[in-house]
């Protein structure tokens, strides 16, 4: 990574205070910006450095969430004769792009942090698909970071305006760009978010054509491409690590690997800002922990009846606070116990004929 010190990475006056104590250990600033299976790459003032985190910061770590990731500013011990250097803490993250590690066990992983803007790139292919573009959001709001979503591919579409239409439904709010990364088309609309010393992350499944959109906006063939399967338009991962990359203008972007699946990680307010539609409809329920089933007085199911909201993204909406609870119950053993609890007393008024309150779908 070329010059032009830590400011050039995002480094401000508020992580310049939080470093100060830090500065009295002999410490110096960095930002990871790579990470690889042993080790992280670290720009530094003087320059690049391969580091390992340090014992005393895996002792202190709760998880894996308060570990280094791609992104972070961190405080570094030198290099000193006969061992390399090491990452002796974490500065404070504005912003942390988390989702649920891959597996059976609830953990969180974090993507990447300190990202001030998340391209959600969606291929206008056979990858189309507002239902999984509504899981990016989720996981974008959680995490701090302004979304924008990229519709790629805009020279395979028959009906660009048709389908800008449907994701600007699915996405109230948030701006909807259309470019054609493989012919050069519509980058010059992302400058708005190409500023010097901010951070963009490029999110979407295999195949969609982040690092055809890397290499453009590089100006110079950086990522390796693939073409994608004509059976399904999918591609295979193409970035094989994480990564911080200058962009001429003096941007950053995190590039990350295509996500073949996108599990969440929240608490509720990721969801609530991408479906705000049903946000809004929630206050005029009469009861304020409506779950919007059966419930008496429930605007958001009013809205459904009269046509007034998409039965689609209801259904949506469903499916992700149903994937949440889940999540949390697994997390937390007293909720699971009041979970077990409640179910039963569902089951034994339904045995006994009486009407239960219904439960979350």
């Amino acid at each position: 990574m070329a010059g032009g010190g830590l400011e050039a990475l995002g480094f401000t006056e508020a992580l310049a205070a939080s470093f100060a104590p830090h500065a009295r250990e002999g410490l110096v600033p960095g930002r990871v910006v790579a990470a690889h299976t042993r080790y992280l790459r670290v720009r530094l003032e003087e320059g690049e450095a391969l580091a390992e985190v340090a014992g005393s910061l895996r002792h202190r770590a709760r998880g894996a969430v308060d570990m280094p990731a791609v992104g972070d500013f961190v405080a570094v011990r030198a290099r000193e004769a006969g061992h390399r250097a090491r990452v002796a803490a974490v500065l404070p993250r504005r912003t942390a792009f988390l989702r649920r590690a891959p597996g059976d066990r609830a953990v969180a992983q974090v993507l990447a942090a300190n990202v001030d803007t998340a391209f959600l790139v969606m291929g206008l292919d056979g990858d189309f698909n507002t239902r999984r573009l509504e899981r990016a959001l989720v996981l974008a709001w959680e995490s701090g970071a302004e979304p924008v979503v990229l519709l790629n591919k805009a020279d395979l579409c028959a009906d660009v305006e048709a389908r800008r239409a449907e994701v600007e439904a699915a996405a109230p709010g948030v701006p909807v760009r259309v470019i054609a990364a493989k012919p050069g088309e519509g980058l010059e609309e992302l400058r708005p978010w190409l500023v010097p010393g901010r951070t963009i992350v490029l999110l979407g499944s295999s195949g969609v054509g982040k690092s055809t959109i890397v290499n453009r906006l590089l100006g110079r063939e950086k990522q390796k491409t693939s073409e994608v399967r004509e059976a399904d338009q999918r591609g295979r991962h193409t970035t094989t690590h994480r990564e911080i990359v200058p962009l001429p203008g003096g941007a950053l972007l995190l590039d990350t690997p295509g996500l073949r699946e996108i599990q969440l990680w929240s608490d509720g307010a990721g969801l609530e800002a991408a479906f705000e539609d049903i946000a809004a409809l929630a206050a005029s329920c009469r009861f304020t922990d409506c779950a919007h089933g059966r419930e008496p007085g429930c605007a958001v199911r009013r809205a459904a009846d009269e046509g007034r909201l998409d039965p689609a993204g209801l259904g949506s909406y469903y499916k992700l606070r149903a994937e949440l609870r889940a999540l949390e119950v697994r997390e937390d053993p007293l909720l699971r116990q009041r979970e077990r609890s409640r179910w039963k007393a569902i089951h034994k008024s339904l045995r006994h004929g009486k009407p239960g309150r219904e439960p979350l779908e």
